[in-house]
């Protein structure tokens, strides 16, 4: 009679007649554990059953949910902040903003380069979270001791702040920044690690994971948007951002939790030394001709790579000067070379609408919600009515590729800039109309109408911005993905810097002559629709851009 298959599975060595431990047959018991070399908190391998998938995923996601509301809770309002606490001026204010909002994701680097090559990505969590938390509650101070703030405002009088105050209030603010950089790039990547890439079921997960992730970042920016900027405009501020602490405390919980069920991938030493080392070694065999048959270039045996827990990459013909490095020259054979990575690699290395709704005010901060609304709308749309539809017809378990959810999203930002003109369009038609050119008062047009280029927004961010992520993480070398997460979010610091210059640009050209320019104080007098316009077609180019790169890309293969 033939056993159970559950019976097969273990075998049991007995002697002595002891009961001893289960001996797994490798071919057998091979499947109890993850594929990709994933590991529990003690250091074993990962048992799939009672690790890492969505059990583990909730608890992550619960974190990005609190740590994104507590960190829109600061950001969203900030500039009102600046300028009703701390006396700033709007220029002054919009500065102090717009450079602390690029050093949060400038940051990441750093995190990213310390959770690859030293800590992991769970410990960098846990210590960025910390500064994080320490940050918060002394920003929670400034906004509520009288001696940490500069005195109320006499008239049109406006005392400035303090030495003192500013200090306080900045370090909190840039300990703010610190702590997200740390933690941004890690925890996307980390709740990837939970879904084992070997595994066809779990990969399908992984990718609707990247959707619920992106979920979850909307759905604390929209308690954000309405919930605590309503309470700081209206409760004040020392309570508005007390509130986001104790989220980043609950997020914090939320995240250690669940530490026993976590798979942890281990740190893989610096990506940047490796990079380095292939360069250097690529440089001394400048004058080496590169075999014709790849296979005689230097790789370790075996699935696993040179650098600890990562997979082999699939050898490719992009960038081939740098095979040089991976030549086993005649000296290389005869000295230590193989142990000197400097000198033989590997190939695996590398405010002017009626803003009222009834007798209620939207408050200027919340404006930026209908987007949240719209991706928080989209996203359980795209995970579970596109992604089927298009998997019949492109075969793709994921649906649709990365780079084409990328182009996508590219198409759909650019009609929502082309949105925004016709609606400026119109506004300004009854600027002209109602005889409103230099009054600056709001125009008789419902704040609604915005409602259709912030819907474009939102489904632009689902497919461009989770896209995004996914392919930067897919992509990137197994002991590299925090790094490759953080180049991610260094694109939006440096879009945002761009957007800083464009602006400086236009208004320079077009104030030329006493004009009051595109975008005046007053843009009853300007015309936003051009600016709006000049985006959509910065925005064609760099489409064009894209869909040449993208049609020349040739996707990893482990």
């Amino acid at each position: 009679m033939e056993e159970p298959a559950e019976d097969r599975r273990l075998q049991v060595r007995e002697e002595g007649g002891g009961d001893q431990e289960p001996l797994l047959l490798p071919q057998q018991g091979a499947s109890l554990y993850t594929g990709d070399g994933s590991v529990d908190i003690n250091g074993c391998p990962a048992l799939k059953h009672a690790t890492g998938n969505w059990r583990a995923c909730f608890f992550i996601l619960g974190d990005e949910c609190c740590e994104r509301l507590a960190y829109y809770g600061i950001a969203k309002n900030l500039v009102t902040y600046l300028k009703t606490k701390l006396h700033q001026g709007n220029l002054e204010a919009a500065r102090n903003v717009i450079t602390w909002q690029g050093t949060c994701y400038l940051t990441p680097l750093i995190g990213a380069i310390l959770a690859d090559s030293y800590w992991g990505k769970y410990w960098t969590i846990a210590v960025f979270s910390a500064i994080y938390f320490v940050g918060l509650a002394i920003l929670t101070l400034s906004a509520s001791l009288p001696a940490l703030q500069p005195p109320i405002c006499s008239g049109s009088i406006c005392p400035e702040a303090s030495l003192l105050q500013y200090a306080v209030f900045f370090s909190g603010l840039y300990m703010i920044a610190l702590g997200t950089g740390g933690i941004k790039p890690c925890v996307s990547s980390f709740g990837a690690d939970q879904f084992d890439d070997s595994d066809p079921a779990e990969r399908v997960k992984k990718g609707s994971f990247f959707n619920w992730f992106y979920f979850c970042i909307n759905l604390g920016a929209f308690v954000s948007g309405t919930v605590i900027v309503w309470i700081q405009d209206n409760s004040g501020w020392g309570i508005g951002f007390a509130i986001p602490t104790i989220f980043m405390a609950l997020a914090i919980a939320s995240f250690f939790v669940a530490s026993n069920i976590y798979r942890f991938q281990k740190p893989g030493g610096s990506p940047l030394t490796r990079v380095c080392q292939v360069v250097v070694a690529a440089f001394r065999k400048w004058h080496t001709k590169v075999p014709h048959d790849k296979s005689l270039l230097y790789e370790v045996d075996g699935q696993i790579s040179v650098i600890e827990g990562s997979r082999k990459l699939e050898h490719t013909s992009e960038l081939e000067f740098f095979d040089k490095a991976a030549i086993i020259s005649s000296a290389d054979a005869k000295s230590d070379s193989f142990a000197n990575p400097w000198r033989l690699c590997t190939v695996t290395q590398g405010m002017v609408l009626d803003k009222r709704v009834g007798s209620f005010i939207v408050p200027p901060a919340s404006l930026s919600t209908f987007d949240v609304i719209s991706v928080i709308i989209w996203i359980p749309l795209y995970d579970k009515v596109l992604v089927p539809i298009a998997r019949k017809f492109t075969g793709r378990e994921k649906g649709f590729s990365e780079l084409q959810r990328i182009g996508i999203g590219l198409v759909l930002s650019i009609l929502a800039m082309l949105s925004a003109a016709l609606v400026e369009l119109r506004r300004l038609e009854i600027v002209r109309s109602e005889g409103l050119i230099h009054e600056k008062v709001p125009v008789p047009m419902s704040i609604f109408w915005q409602i259709p280029q912030y819907f474009l927004v939102g489904a632009a961010e689902v497919f461009a911005a989770i896209g995004q992520v996914e392919f930067f993480y897919d992509e990137a070398p197994d002991a590299m993905r925090s790094l490759c997460s953080a180049f991610a979010l260094v694109t939006v610091s440096t879009g945002s810097y761009l957007s800083s210059i464009i602006l400086t640009l236009v208004s320079h050209f077009t104030t030329q002559g006493g004009n009051p320019g595109w975008i005046p104080d007053n843009l009853n007098e300007g015309h936003l629709d051009r600016f709006f316009s000049l985006i959509a077609g910065i925005s064609f180019v760099n489409l064009l851009v894209f869909t040449v790169c993208a049609m020349r890309y040739r996707y990893k293969k482990a």
